[in-house]
């Protein structure tokens, strides 16, 4: 028994000696590992990584931290405009990390350049860019460690909720500051304010019913269009598959939306409402009947195209909606 003993003690002697040996090398490893993402992270806010890099300090273990990575295409031959806007409130949320107080070696932020890391794109089955993807300290990305970047946008604050949804780590974004918009405005006021001034002795234009009528018009049509969720969500401009090349301006979902989608209809509302004033005047107006008439033509013409262009675009974007005009 007491041999039986002692042999069991050696065996577990070895084991956890063993043990002990591999859990200080992993330790050692991992420890090298965050090191070197703090070195690089002190010289840049966002990572740029290549094939090897990104298999060794994200997919190979040990890791403890969790890593957030744009996947994109800034070469000038891609010619991806989206890409670099996505860049630039990437850039500005890691930055506002990487100069936080707050900020910890638990969250890292990183880039791969299709140019760069194709390898990366085909590992991952990825056709189109920019994407983002949260790599957790433990575990293989979910459903919702890939960002909804045409349903959210790309917005430093938009992403910066969604960090903290998959981490825990609250960022609180730091925009420059931007004159322009408070330039605009009191460039715009002056104006005002200089009409107002010439025109000190007749102020009747304040009370001209088609002034008004045409700036609520303006705003109306502004709205309606989708410029309020535009400012809110800052989506991008357009969608450029890099793969293909082809550009889309329409989104394709009834959930989201692009720049060039809401300037696309706003043209498109503006048509057909002018087609309904010329359709009132044509009716209302004591001009020639020949005048009249080509008024009515107009307005019906330009009524029945708009219209009907707006009615295809609500049904690439519903899909399953039964009715259109003119065009299908």
């Amino acid at each position: 028994m007491s041999m039986k003993l002692l042999i069991s003690l050696v065996v577990l002697f070895i084991f956890y000696n063993g043990s002990s040996e591999a859990q200080k090398k992993k330790e050692t490893l991992l420890s090298e590992k965050v090191n070197q993402m703090m070195e690089w992270t002190s010289k840049r806010s966002v990572i740029r990584m290549n094939g090897d890099k990104f298999r060794r300090f994200v997919k190979a273990p040990p890791r403890n931290y969790s890593v957030v990575i744009m996947f994109t295409a800034l070469q000038p031959q891609r010619q991806c405009g989206v890409c670099r806007q996505a860049d630039e409130e990437f850039q500005m949320l890691a930055n506002s990390w990487r100069y936080s107080s707050a900020f910890t070696n638990k969250v890292f932020f990183a880039s791969v350049d299709f140019d760069e890391g194709s390898d990366v794109f085909q590992m991952l089955n990825m056709n189109s860019a920019p994407t983002f993807i949260n790599f957790p300290a433990k575990g293989k990305p979910r459903q919702a460690d890939n960002y909804e970047l045409q349903v959210k946008g790309f917005a430093a604050e938009q992403l910066a909720r969604w960090v903290a949804d998959r981490t825990n780590v609250q960022i609180r974004v730091i925009r420059p500051p931007n004159y322009a918009g408070p330039l605009l405005l009191g460039f715009l006021l002056a104006v005002i304010g200089g009409l107002a001034y010439l025109r000190r002795n007749n102020l009747e234009f304040l009370f001209n019913n088609n002034v008004w009528a045409f700036s609520a018009l303006c705003f109306v049509l502004i709205m309606t269009s989708g410029q309020m969720w535009n400012h809110i969500r800052g989506p991008p401009y357009a969608h450029k598959n890099p793969n293909s090349g082809q550009i889309s301006y329409i989104h394709g979902s009834s959930q989201a939306q692009f720049v060039a989608e809401t300037h696309i209809v706003l043209l498109f509302n503006a048509a057909v409402t002018l087609g309904i004033v010329l359709l009132c005047e044509a009716a209302n107006s004591d001009t020639d009947i020949g005048k009249r008439k080509i008024m009515s033509v107009a307005g019906i013409a330009l009524v029945m195209l708009f219209f009907s262009w707006l009615l295809s675009i609500f049904r690439a974007k519903y899909h399953g909606y039964p009715y259109s005009f003119l065009m299908s």
